[in-house]
């Protein structure tokens, strides 16, 4: 085999090797996906139960926020899912790419040898074995016509396998990408049950009676704080939207590359805000009973960290606000330039201003939430479409946390 043909061997074997090791991830995601739906319709039937009954508001309340939270991880799992075909994708396209390439190398040799046959004429093989001089010399000749003629059948052979090669590769790229879609669809779908959910639970929220004054406190300043997030976030992606509209209109700028994108092609890369322990878990989380019980939906993490600990941007992008919020401090919100968001909350002071692009790894602030029951600490979210709260943990690079 020659060189280039062990290269190119072992670089498809690399690929494969690869592709193999994806769709074993696929298949597990895949997996978690079923339990997730399993337990958000068992939560579901559990519902319909609970709202028979109507007298346990708390109850339907508990169950709703359980529904959001399976529904939550649903949209993060599909997240992950679409980052594994994305990268499936790229390797099958890399692999037809081989593939095509090997086939016209092949092919071109196949043309060369074709031509030189008819030019030759068909009785080329009978001159040059009538015009031997020697015993001898027949035998090398007759020899050398039967190496050429096998070479020649090995060389179809080659270019019936590579052009085999080519259709299954490009099947196999088809389907990739059909899957790809189909993760999409389902993507949003997901995301239209968490909104409807979130109506739910805010109904129902509504109908609560709360027993313990520092609980309803606490809820109602974290409810408002949130609904302010949310309403902050929902207009500046309408308004990015808008931007992105009149851009499209204007032919000079249809091309200007977009800084600052933050994809599911970067879940587990990106490096910490700071460096720290978990205090706050992404998801649902009861109060103490010193807090006055009840039960919290944090949307972000907690990473404890010093007074002042400088707090790095985990992506480049737009500071689009820089203000206060009771119950999540001095706050700063990054906008990234595909509609999602990363925002950084408790901090002592900022180091950016409204409207400042900012790269990967700048200084957003400094670390404060000396007053908060958890202590100094990071609190910090990534929003994606519609706004709906991604878990931080899975987009950071894992540190053993």
């Amino acid at each position: 085999m020659s060189r280039p043909s062990l290269f190119a061997f072992l670089l498809l074997a690399s690929l494969v090797s690869r592709l193999s090791s994806q769709q074993s991830d696929l298949e597990q995601s895949k997996k978690r996906l079923d339990e997730i739906r399993l337990e958000r319709e068992n939560l579901q039937r559990q519902q319909m139960r609970l709202q028979s009954q109507v007298s346990d508001v708390g109850a339907t309340l508990r169950n709703l926020e359980q529904q959001r939270d399976a529904t939550n991880r649903l949209v993060n799992t599909i997240e992950h899912q679409i980052s594994g075909l994305s990268s499936q994708l790229d390797r099958s396209a890399a692999e037809l790419t081989l593939s095509q390439d090997n086939l016209a190398d092949r092919r071109a040799v196949l043309q060369r040898r074709l031509a030189d046959i008819y030019r030759r004429g068909p009785l080329y093989t009978f001159q040059v074995l009538l015009t031997a001089e020697s015993f001898g010399q027949l035998l090398t000749r007759y020899k050398y016509l039967y190496l050429t003629s096998r070479a020649d059948r090995v060389l179809v052979e080659d270019v019936t396998k590579l052009t085999r090669n080519v259709k299954r590769e490009r099947d196999k790229l088809l389907g990739v990408r059909s899957e790809l879609d189909q993760k999409v669809v389902q993507r949003e779908a997901e995301i239209a049950t968490y909104d409807k959910l979130t109506a739910d639970r805010q109904t129902q929220l509504t109908q609560l009676q709360r027993t313990q004054s520092q609980t309803k406190q606490r809820l109602t300043a974290v409810e408002k704080d949130e609904a302010s997030l949310n309403t902050l976030l929902a207009t500046l992606s309408k308004t990015k939207k808008a931007a992105d509209a009149n851009r499209a209109a204007r032919p000079e700028t249809v091309n200007t590359p977009m800084a600052g994108s933050l994809t599911t092609s970067d879940i587990g890369k990106l490096d910490w805000p700071v460096d720290g322990d978990i205090v706050i878990r992404f998801g649902p989380d009861t109060l103490s009973a010193a807090q006055g019980g009840g039960v919290i939906h944090w949307t972000g993490i907690g990473i404890k960290a010093a007074v002042g600990t400088p707090i790095k941007a985990v992506a480049a992008g737009t500071v689009v606000s820089v203000q206060r919020f009771s119950t999540y401090g001095l706050s700063a919100v990054v906008q990234h330039s595909n509609g999602y968001y990363s925002l950084y909350m408790q901090l002592q002071s900022a180091a950016v201003k409204e409207g400042e692009q900012i790269a990967r790894g700048a200084t957003i602030g400094t670390v404060g939430g000396q007053n908060s029951a958890r202590g100094p600490h990071l609190y910090f979210e990534i929003r994606g479409a519609n706004q709906i709260a991604l878990d931080p943990i899975a987009w950071l690079k894992n540190r053993g946390r």
